[in-house]
């Protein structure tokens, strides 16, 4: 691929294009390309109810939301076959707009009259696949959109003037097919990497399940504890008004919260410090290595060990468990995180809107208790797996942003 101008005067080229390739593109309207598409259901042939994932694409109803939301006669629907194509009004996070996507999981599926339906007259489906996903037509969108006109999610888009919008399309079928193929490529590639992080999160998880097992053959002289005999100082972290005390990293404290703990670790997503007046004022929440963090209010449960590097660190709205020395850290902070584990704090959790654990319930959690030279040994074979996992995943969100980036140079 090779970097050329965007534009040439008149002339529109992307910033990256394949090796042959020099026209420029052309502007088309969307009526050039593609007829709307209003045949319905009328006979019902099709009794599968479709909605619109801006992420999974057009998708079952029962299989996206474990239900049906469609009416039971879906005469009225539409119906879409497949290699048809349907835009969602709706906007969401990372798609203000809303989404195309085309129906590639199915024969045919009934949709709803809300969604705007059309079928390609010409040009390459895979190439008109990948444009829509760009989301380069989001700026013909925004000029018809009425400012403020939304209702209930739903963008005020006409449908007349949607066919109306224009859109820069290669005439060479070859170019077409290029960029096709290659986006085609790189998205078997991210699906790839997906199943792989799926599967090693399941090897982990049935790991987990064996090492934890109060039968486990591999530890079978395990006993059960109680959180609270193992950690006698286990405490709410402060939970009042923090915002007065905001400050800077130069002359602050790292104050870690909730949105900091996923996955089994402490993350720096967000940045956050309290002044040194703050941090004394508080100082039974200064935390040390080793200790454990368990996430109070909102996503609960999830648990993370304190290394060095947030040693000294002060706490909002979590769970302070001391080690008392009795136990390694990093295997409690496993099987908290462990299947087993969820289910005892989804036991403990209380509210409805926004979820909430309490100390004194996290201290009468059970626990199987082997020695702790098998207790380290269990939390080093674990923590292994934890850190492949992150590895694959950081892999992951490498080829999903360099998908972004291409989709941005390689479409006009």
């Amino acid at each position: 691929m090779a970097n050329v101008s965007s534009s040439n005067g008149l002339e529109k080229r992307p910033k990256l294009r394949f090796p042959g390739f020099d026209d420029p593109w052309k502007a088309e309207k969307l009526s050039d390309f593609a007829e709307r598409v209003t045949r319905k259901n009328t006979n019902n042939e099709t009794s599968l109810p479709l909605t619109i994932s801006s992420k999974d694409g057009l998708v079952d109803q029962i299989s996206y939301f474990n239900k049906t939301v469609a009416s039971k006669d879906m005469s009225g629907y539409y119906l879409l076959k497949n290699g048809e194509y349907a835009y969602n009004k709706s906007y969401s996070v990372g798609y203000d707009f809303g989404s195309v996507k085309r129906l590639d999981r199915y024969d045919m599926g009934a949709l709803s009259t809300l969604y705007i339906c059309f079928a390609l007259k010409k040009h390459d489906s895979d190439f008109i696949k990948a444009y829509f996903d760009s989301l380069k037509w989001y700026r013909e969108i925004y000029m018809i959109s009425a400012e403020g006109a939304r209702n209930h999610g739903l963008l005020n888009v006409p449908t007349d003037e949607f066919f109306d919008t224009k859109h820069y399309i290669p005439q060479d079928l070859a170019e077409q097919r290029k960029i096709a193929n290659f986006m085609i490529a790189l998205e078997r590639r991210i699906v790839a990497q997906q199943s792989l992080v799926d599967n090693l999160k399941k090897y982990k998880r049935g790991l987990s399940k064996a090492v934890f097992s109060t039968n486990s053959e591999l530890f079978p002289k395990s006993t059960v504890a109680s959180l609270g005999e193992l950690f006698p100082f286990i405490r709410n972290g402060f939970v009042g008004t923090v915002t007065p005390f905001f400050t800077s990293q130069e002359n602050g404290v790292r104050y870690l919260q909730g949105t900091n703990i996923h996955d089994g670790k402490i993350s720096d997503e967000t940045a956050f410090y309290v002044t040194q007046a703050f941090n004394q004022k508080h100082s039974k929440n200064i935390l040390k290595s080793n200790d454990i963090l368990v996430v109070q209010s909102g996503h609960v449960g999830e648990c993370a060990v304190v290394g060095d590097n947030y040693a000294g660190s002060n706490c909002h709205a979590l769970i302070i468990m001391s080690n008392g020395g009795e136990c390694a850290s990093d295997y409690i902070c496993q099987y908290i995180n462990s299947d087993d584990g969820k289910k005892k704090i989804a036991a403990i959790t209380t509210g409805n809107t926004i979820k909430h654990i309490l100390a004194t319930s996290i201290a009468n959690i059970e626990v199987p208790l082997p020695s702790k030279k098998d207790q380290q040994r269990i939390a080093e074979l674990l923590n292994s797996w934890d850190n492949r996992i992150e590895q694959e995943i950081r892999n992951l969100c490498k080829l999903v942003r360099i998908k972004e980036g291409l989709l941005q140079q390689l479409f006009i």
